[in-house]
C-alpha cells in the first residue's frame, strides 16, 4: 500500500539532510520529500518577504500529481503557511514545526527596523553574517560545533548529519554548503505579512508543535499562531531546534497532529 506524501521545509541554514533522525521515525509511516537548500537556487532568490522561495516550494509540489502533507520547520513552516494559502489544491494539510506568527505590533516593528536598516538587530541575522563557515576539516568543524550548547543538546548522531549534509570541499579544508549570505538575507527578509493570512478562514487544516523553551517562539508571541490554528497546537519539551533535539519524539508529535489534521479534512468535507 502506497504511503501518504509528506513534503518537508527545512529551517534557515540546515539543509534538509540534518532532520534525516526525524525522517526515519516519520518514514515507517509516510514518504518524504524536501527541497535541499531553499534560497540557492538561482531561479528562486531570496528577496523580502520571501516570495520566490514559496513559488520554490509550490513548484515542486506541482510535480506531486496529488495534494501532500506539508511539515516545515521554522522558514519551512512558513513556506509551507504561505505555500497553502496560495495553492490549497496541492495541499492536504500544514503541520509548523517552532514557525510563530508574526502579526500585529510585532510586525509593525519588524517592518519599520527593515526601512531603517535595524533589521538585523532584531533578528539572528547579526550572528550568520559572521558566522564561522570554513574549518581546517570535518572534525574540526565537529569539534567547533559541539563545543556550542545549541548544538551539543542535539540528540546523538544529529549533528553528523548535519556535517554530511552540510559540508563541501574549500581550499582550506572544508565549508559549509548553506551559504552564510544568504542564511543572512533570509533572515533579513523575514514576513511582516503574516497577519494578513488571517482575515479569512485558512483554507487547508493547519497546526503547530512548539517547543517549551523555544526563544524564537518568545519573542514572536504566541497569539497570532494560536489564532491561525486555534485547538490544533501542541508543544514538546526543548528550544526551537527540538526536531534535532528530540527527533524521535517530535516525530511522534507531527504524526499525531497530521492524523488530527487530515480527520478534520475529511470531516469538512
Amino acid at each position: 500500500m502506497k504511503k501518504p506524501l509528506i513534503h518537508f521545509s527545512h529551517g534557515n541554514s540546515y539543509p534538509a539532510g540534518t532532520y534525516q533522525q526525524f525522517f526515519d521515525h516519520l518514514g515507517e509511516d509516510f514518504e518524504i520529500r524536501s527541497v535541499d537548500m531553499y534560497g540557492h537556487d538561482p531561479r528562486y532568490p531570496v528577496t523580502d518577504g520571501w516570495p520566490r522561495l514559496v513559488d520554490h516550494l509550490i513548484d515542486s509540489l506541482a510535480t506531486y500529481g496529488e495534494p501532500v502533507i506539508l511539515v516545515g520547520h521554522s522558514l519551512g513552516g512558513m513556506l509551507s503557511m504561505m505555500a497553502a494559502k496560495q495553492r490549497p489544491d496541492l495541499v492536504r494539510c500544514v503541520v509548523m514545526l517552532d514557525s510563530p506568527v508574526v502579526a500585529g505590533w510585532r510586525a509593525v516593528l519588524l517592518r519599520m527596523s527593515k526601512g531603517k536598516n535595524w533589521s538585523d538587530n532584531f533578528s539572528p541575522a547579526k550572528f550568520s553574517k559572521k558566522r564561522r563557515n570554513v574549518f581546517p576539516d570535518i572534525q574540526a568543524a565537529h569539534d567547533h560545533f559541539m563545543s556550542k550548547p545549541m548544538f551539543a543538546a542535539w540528540s546523538p548522531g544529529v549533528l553528523r548529519d548535519y556535517l554530511e549534509h552540510g559540508l563541501e570541499p574549500h581550499a582550506e579544508g572544508v565549508q559549509l554548503r548553506f551559504r552564510r549570505e544568504i542564511e543572512t538575507e533570509i533572515y533579513r527578509g523575514l514576513p511582516h505579512h503574516l497577519g494578513s493570512l488571517m482575515n479569512k478562514d485558512y483554507p487547508v487544516p493547519i497546526g503547530f508543535v512548539g517547543g517549551v523553551d523555544s526563544v524564537e517562539l518568545r519573542q514572536a508571541g504566541l497569539g497570532a499562531t494560536r489564532a491561525l490554528v486555534k485547538d490544533n497546537f501542541s508543544q514538546i519539551e526543548g528550544g526551537h531546534l527540538f526536531p534535532m533535539e528530540r527527533p524521535e519524539k517530535a516525530a511522534r508529535l507531527t504524526r499525531e497532529m497530521i492524523a488530527r489534521l487530515l480527520k478534520q479534512a475529511k470531516n469538512s468535507h
